[in-house]
């Protein structure tokens, strides 16, 4: 993730401005982090593999649990936390088509501003890990979505999360009494999610499709 603006010449947004900005059809993503503009280069390579393996995967299960039209997972969208001054575009998404009514900004803009339209997010981690571990966590917590996964395949993040040795990591975080409890699963883990009990598939299994 890297800044569009030099260090000179910062120039600071709000959420409504950013999205005002935001240049249509681009081929590269943009976020809005504590006011500034950031550049997110789209998926590529192992990043994109991942991600769609996962996206294939929650589908399935979505079908499976009977939630098929009800339960989806958009092509884009845009996370606006309470703060005024952040936005953010998951690598995945789920979102509840029962609710998604009370979202008044999803239709012409794509927008998510209520943890009731949420299900899940899941972010594969990339150079700038600080965002996925500190940021994005802060926000999703404070906007109460229930459930959290920071995909960490290349063992990117600082060894407070991850120990030394870095491992590849995937990391649950569960939204309880308000505040995330976050569960560790690595090798041949199950992962256990709390939105997809009968999600049958292993930490090394999903690092695997990125191969």
């Amino acid at each position: 993730m890297t800044q569009t603006q030099t260090q000179t010449d910062v120039q600071f947004y709000t959420f409504d401005e950013f999205i005002e900005w935001y240049p249509e059809n681009s081929e590269v993503r943009y976020e809005l982090c504590d006011g500034v503009i950031v550049e997110v280069p789209k998926p590529r390579g192992k990043h994109s593999k991942l991600t769609g393996f996962l996206i294939e995967e929650l589908g399935i299960t979505i079908r499976e649990i009977g939630k098929r039209g009800i339960w989806f997972i958009p092509r884009e969208s845009i996370i606006k936390p309470h703060r005024d001054k952040s936005g953010y575009e998951p690598d995945i998404i789920v979102l509840n088509q029962e609710t998604i009514g009370t979202e008044r900004r999803w239709e012409t803009e794509s927008i998510i501003q209520n943890a009731t339209s949420v299900k899940l997010i899941v972010q594969v981690v990339s150079i700038n890990w600080q965002d996925d571990y500190y940021d994005k966590l802060r926000d999703y917590e404070g906007m109460g979505i229930p459930e959290y996964w920071i995909v960490d395949y290349a063992a990117l993040g600082g060894r407070d999360f991850i120990g030394y040795p870095k491992q590849p990591t995937i990391f649950v975080c569960e939204l309880i009494d308000g505040e995330y409890v976050k569960i560790m699963f690595r090798g041949n883990d199950l992962i256990k999610s709390p939105t997809f009990p009968k999600l049958n598939l292993t930490v090394q299994q999903v690092f695997d499709s990125a191969i």
